[in-house]
């Protein structure tokens, strides 16, 4: 994979953003099929070139999720680069059996290498050493966008109230870390890249211009097929078994094994079996449905 790494192109205030983004685009989306074969041969063979083809299909993702992080006063290339990170390592660890595509897996991990990143960034005596205030530090745009505040500078009462209410801190709190953040969001009407090529702007990357309609549409209509399997598939699942699994595998924020061996009062080894078991089950009846249904799914 050190091999693979070396070989990706990579975001540089010389290059600048606008090229980097034009040259992964030059990199084909996989086809299922495909990237399951390659899958296999990195997991079975360890084959790097197959490993470098599933990184280089994925780097417009890594790229899009890094664009939600330009809140944060940091070098856009750098929080690109930490994505990609992430992305190497979803590849590293990723199972094509489990019956799910690689963006769904590799998100998680290109969340966590930016966000570890950001948290690396910042120093702990600005953000506070407190599960709950990394919560706010990673939230609290979003929380503001929800409530048509994005754009303000110190918070009105009431929307310091609600917000404090729904992340579960103090209102100190959230008038803190909001005049922290406060002037950092990058206007998505600011031109791309800092070499003065062309005049494309952050919005233009929101969307993939060479987007293959149908290719679009097929892979919109298998992620209905899998949310609608998963749904039907909850049902096998005990009550405990399906809120352990929704708290820690189906959140934005997934709660700690620590928090939910306090409710069930269990230990948190114990927690971990519960889940795992339950995606185990989980997994088994979703490849049951689509069997009878005649969906084909990786083995």
């Amino acid at each position: 994979m050190t091999t693979s790494y070396a070989n990706l192109p990579a975001p540089s205030p010389e290059q600048g953003l606008n090229r980097y983004l034009q040259e992964i685009r030059k990199f084909p989306l996989l086809e299922p099929e495909e990237e399951y074969m390659l899958a296999k041969r990195w997991v079975d063979h360890e084959d790097s070139s197959a490993a470098h083809k599933l990184v280089t299909s994925h780097l417009r993702l890594a790229a899009k999720i890094a664009m939600g992080y330009r809140g944060y006063g940091l070098p856009q290339a750098e929080v690109i680069s930490e994505a990609n990170v992430g992305l190497m390592q979803a590849v590293k660890r990723f199972d094509p059996e489990k019956g799910f595509r690689l963006a769904t897996y590799a998100m998680w991990w290109i969340r966590a290498s930016i966000q570890e990143y950001i948290l690396r960034s910042w120093s702990l005596v600005k953000l506070g050493t407190t599960s709950a205030q990394k919560k706010l530090f990673f939230n609290l745009r979003k929380a503001k966008n929800r409530i048509g505040a994005l754009e303000e500078g110190d918070l009105r009462p009431e929307h310091v109230e609600k917000i404090a209410h729904d992340l579960n801190v103090t209102e100190t709190e959230v008038i803190e870390m909001n005049r922290r953040l406060a002037g950092g969001d990058a206007s998505l009407n600011a031109t791309v890249g800092s070499d003065g090529e062309g005049t494309a702007q952050w919005q233009d990357w929101l969307q993939d211009e060479d987007a293959d309609q149908a290719g679009d549409y097929a892979e919109a209509d298998e992620l209905e097929i899998r949310r609608t399997l998963l749904e039907s598939a909850m049902g096998v699942l005990n009550d405990r078994e399906r809120e352990i699994l929704v708290q820690r595998r189906l959140r934005d924020d997934p709660v700690t094994l620590e928090d939910l061996s306090t409710e069930y009062g269990v230990s948190r080894e114990r927690i971990r079996q519960i889940e795992v078991r339950a995606f185990e089950k989980l997994q088994d009846e979703m490849r049951r449905l689509a069997s009878e249904k005649g969906i084909l799914v990786p083995a």
